[in-house]
């Protein structure tokens, strides 16, 4: 059941069961501090000021003592004066003492003490008055027995401060067991406490540290290195490097359909070229052919000569369209052979040199040193370099430059590899068609067959390497071959 639960609302339940001890524990503990306080106020307001009357009393009582028996031997009236002080400070004390007394049991002996008092002091004055009477034999008999009725209050005043003694007794005693059980409560507290903090250590550390900790090692790029970093900021990088290489991977994917779509395409032209190839051919050449004999047999006038020329051009026209069909279909295997791309950057400049002329392009070649020797198709490989060539010479109908730079360079996935870029200064190559370059059949041109860069494309993915059109707004277009060093192709 526990293990059905949310981890959040686990989390959540743990951290609200520990606020909540802790809250109540200390709740608690607060109430039964202010309860304790009330407790030991009301020993001190009370039962102590109760006591200490207690002790008044039992000192006024005390301090009558002697004073009849003074007055006996020298008869001065100032010893009947203080033993009068004396009495009154005692009933001052006495109902000081009834004051304080809420119990039964304390008001029962005060008032024994009251009236013992009052039969004292009413003895007390019959043996002055036998003492003024000179009456010293009486008053000395009545004066012994009035003494055993002072020791008679003297044993109430004790028995009255026992209860108080008593009472303070009793309340430190429950104070001592508001002060266990008070201990008893925090123990508790602080026990559910220390076993719930336990248990959400062990609840984080099995489930969110460790899963964390065994998803950064099993994330991790670099399995042999040692980590400096915890294990969220390990986890948070390698998260990173994976959602680049999701970005990487999908950019991949996007290529590859690219190539698939385009590879249905070029089987699909394959297979309409290979069934229409000779089927238009073979007509047109015997057109050709009597064109070709009707001109010669034939006196034509001069708009007659043009009409024919003008037919002898577009069906030389759609013998080239089908003959793009037929290299497309069938393209020819590849002659290999150990040469420098360079040396192929060469022959294909050689060849157009009087054509760069006409379109009035000037082409410079950037290279430190030939690049190194590879197996390649030199003239497939030359074919690609006409065509990008012608294509950049057309896009500029007034004249420009094209450079062709040479690189060797790291190539993610090809490793080491020669950069061969033809770039042009003309008006570039609008963003919606640039991914359209390379597709079969398209283009801008209105004689064009829109086959010359889907078959440099394939010429250079046969030769293992790729191909990359780059053309910023009004900025001119750069075509980069990538063809890797390493014998690739077979």
């Amino acid at each position: 059941m526990w293990r059905k639960i949310q981890l959040k609302t686990r989390l959540f339940a743990i951290l609200t069961g520990l606020v909540l001890i802790s809250f109540i524990g200390g709740t608690v503990m607060v109430w039964y501090t202010y309860r304790i306080e009330r407790l030991l106020s009301n020993v001190i307001d009370k039962h102590l000021a109760a006591f200490e009357s207690a002790e008044a009393l039992e000192t006024a009582l005390v301090n009558q003592k002697g004073f009849v028996s003074y007055y006996l031997m020298d008869h001065n009236p100032d010893w009947l004066r203080q033993l009068g002080e004396y009495r009154q400070i005692f009933k001052e004390r006495l109902l000081e003492a009834k004051q304080n007394s809420d119990e039964s049991s304390q008001n029962e002996i005060l008032a024994r003490i009251e009236h013992e008092y009052n039969q004292y002091i009413a003895s007390k004055d019959r043996v002055i008055d036998f003492y003024k009477a000179s009456r010293t034999a009486e008053g000395a008999t009545l004066h012994v027995k009035v003494r055993s009725s002072f020791f008679t209050i003297l044993d109430l005043c004790n028995k009255y401060k026992s209860l108080h003694k008593q009472q303070i007794l009793k309340t430190r005693e429950v104070s001592h067991t508001h002060a266990l059980q008070l201990r008893i409560i925090a123990a508790l507290a602080a026990g559910a406490s220390a076993l719930l903090a336990l248990g959400l250590a062990i609840f984080l550390f099995n489930q969110i540290l460790d899963p964390v900790h065994r998803l950064a090692m099993e994330a991790e790029r670099h399995p042999g290195k040692k980590r400096t970093e915890n294990d969220i900021s390990a986890l948070h990088r390698s998260v990173r490097g994976l959602l680049e290489d999701v970005d990487t991977t999908r950019h991949e994917l996007e290529k590859s359909r690219e190539h698939l779509l385009q590879s249905e395409k070029l089987a699909l032209v394959g297979k309409l070229a290979a069934g229409m190839a000779h089927s238009i051919r073979n007509p047109f050449t015997s057109v050709k052919m009597r064109l070709f004999s009707l001109s010669r047999a034939m006196e034509l006038t001069e708009t007659q000569r043009e009409d024919l020329s003008v037919i002898s051009e577009e069906i030389r026209h759609i013998d080239t369209i089908v003959q793009n069909f037929l290299e497309f279909s069938r393209p020819p295997r590849l002659q290999i052979q150990r040469i420098s791309p360079s040396i192929v950057v060469n022959q294909a400049l050689q060849l157009l040199v009087h054509r760069l002329k006409s379109y009035a392009v000037e082409v410079t070649v950037k290279r430190q040193e030939l690049l190194p020797e590879i197996l390649i198709d030199p003239e497939q490989l030359k074919e690609v370099f006409v065509n990008l060539i012608v294509n950049a010479c057309e896009a500029m109908e007034h004249g420009g430059e094209i450079v062709i730079t040479e690189n060797v360079t790291t190539v993610s996935g090809l490793g080491k590899s020669a950069i061969i870029e033809v770039i042009d200064n003309g008006p570039g190559i609008p963003e919606t068609l640039r991914d359209k370059v390379f597709q079969p059949f398209f283009t801008t041109k209105d004689e064009g067959t829109g086959l010359g860069l889907a078959i440099a494309a394939r010429i250079i993915e046969e030769h293992q390497g790729r191909i990359e059109v780059v053309s910023p707004k009004d900025r001119g277009t750069t075509f980069s071959m990538v063809l890797p060093l390493e014998d690739r192709v077979s």
